[in-house]
């Protein structure tokens, strides 16, 4: 059977020279980048060259570089650092409905200690409106936080034109970026970030460390307490093979992300096109331009998401779906939702991402067993019949 793998934006595979840059500090670095003996400084040198790689790449400074464990590890961090630090200012913060779970937890976590959350509407692409932002800002908002690009349904948010609204009103900005790093230019302070997410393993590197920019004179609390790592700010011993991993695969990004973008785009539009010409009562979601070039998110009318997934996971065939099974009953996700996508389609939500390693053939074999698959599930759906009655 053929594997075929289209879940990009859960992880990627980790690619070779990543691997190999691993090993090689897994033989060499084996000292605390926090001793300053030979080998100790030995292994301060991958953690610092990694820190230096990943700055160069979004137009920061080195030291507003922290390691930390992930994306959700920054999210955290960024909205109850936040939220601690500015207390004393404003406990109201602007967020938008359609963020990851580590946002909107955060903030749902903040609330049960007073303070404020404004939770931003999108349209019907997925975009929040800079109308409605303008009209939620008050005099004690303390921070903004709206995500680059929506890992679920692609769309891109207009991160530029946020952080000026946020500057001139001395807010600060945060977005998550884990799923735009390698998709997306990024350049911190053309875009007025003040703080940014990001995450190894969406973008060939290792699981279990991201980085967070975090602009130099902005205050936030500590997220971990204990010794004087990351500029005092994060404390614990460094995870120095991985953060040696993230560097390479942001250093790989440095020297090939027009060529692979240009490849997402190519792979998706093909498998967008047979999808929308082959199969019919098909829905595409988000912007059909301001997005992300590897995603394509689908509703596909009169069938059910977990038994689409399944029917594809029998052909070898690896997507997401927009639903979650929750307690024995199918809950469209809170992404789908926000949009509006109508009953007969928001159950049959799927989302598919291509990556460096996908072919056209890939795609072909995906897409003639899709066209099986739907063909066998509407024929079980009493709608799908009353329907082409």
């Amino acid at each position: 059977m053929k594997e075929i793998y289209l879940d990009y934006a859960a992880t990627t595979p980790t690619e070779k020279q990543v691997v190999d840059k691993m090993y090689e500090a897994y033989r060499l670095a084996y000292g605390n980048p926090s001793s300053i003996h030979l080998v100790g400084r030995r292994a301060k040198g991958y953690v610092e060259e990694a820190r230096e790689v990943i700055a160069s790449y979004i137009g920061a400074d080195p030291k507003e570089i922290y390691f930390t464990s992930g994306g959700t590890e920054c999210d955290n961090w960024a909205i109850k650092g936040t939220a601690y630090a500015r207390q004393k200012r404003g406990k109201h913060i602007i967020t938008s409905c359609i963020e990851h779970h580590a946002i909107l937890h955060s903030c749902e976590y903040l609330e049960k200690q007073g303070y404020e959350i404004t939770y931003l509407p999108v349209d019907k692409y997925g975009s929040v409106s800079i109308a409605d932002l303008k009209k939620a800002i008050r005099e004690d908002t303390i921070l903004i936080s709206i995500m680059m690009a929506n890992n679920e349904m692609g769309t891109l948010q207009p991160i530029k034109e946020i952080g000026e609204i946020a500057k001139k009103k001395g807010i600060l900005f945060h977005s998550d970026a884990v799923q735009a790093l390698g998709s997306v230019p990024i350049n911190v302070d053309a875009m007025n970030l003040d703080m940014m997410s990001l995450s190894s393993h969406k973008i060939y590197g290792p699981k279990g460390v991201g980085a967070m920019y975090i602009r130099k004179g902005v205050r936030i609390e500590p997220f971990m307490h204990g010794g004087a790592q990351e500029f005092k700010k994060r404390a614990g011993t460094h995870n120095v093979i991985d953060i040696a991993g993230f560097g390479q695969a942001v250093k790989i990004l440095k020297e090939n992300d027009k060529v692979y973008v240009a490849h997402y785009q190519k792979i998706r539009d093909y498998l967008r096109d047979r999808i929308t010409q082959e199969i019919d009562y098909v829905q595409l979601n988000g912007h059909c331009e301001k997005r992300l070039p590897n995603n394509l998110n689908i509703s596909i009318g009169y069938v059910e998401g977990e038994a689409l997934l399944l029917s594809l996971d029998m052909e070898g065939i690896c997507v997401s779906t927009g639903s979650a099974c929750s307690s024995g009953s199918l809950k469209p996700s809170h992404v789908a939702m926000a949009l509006h996508i109508g009953d007969d389609f928001i159950h049959g939500t799927t989302r598919f991402t291509v990556g460096r390693f996908t072919s056209i053939e890939d795609i072909d074999y995906t897409v003639d067993k899709l066209k099986e698959i739907v063909a066998r599930l509407r024929a079980m759906s009493p709608t799908y019949r009353e329907r082409n009655i």
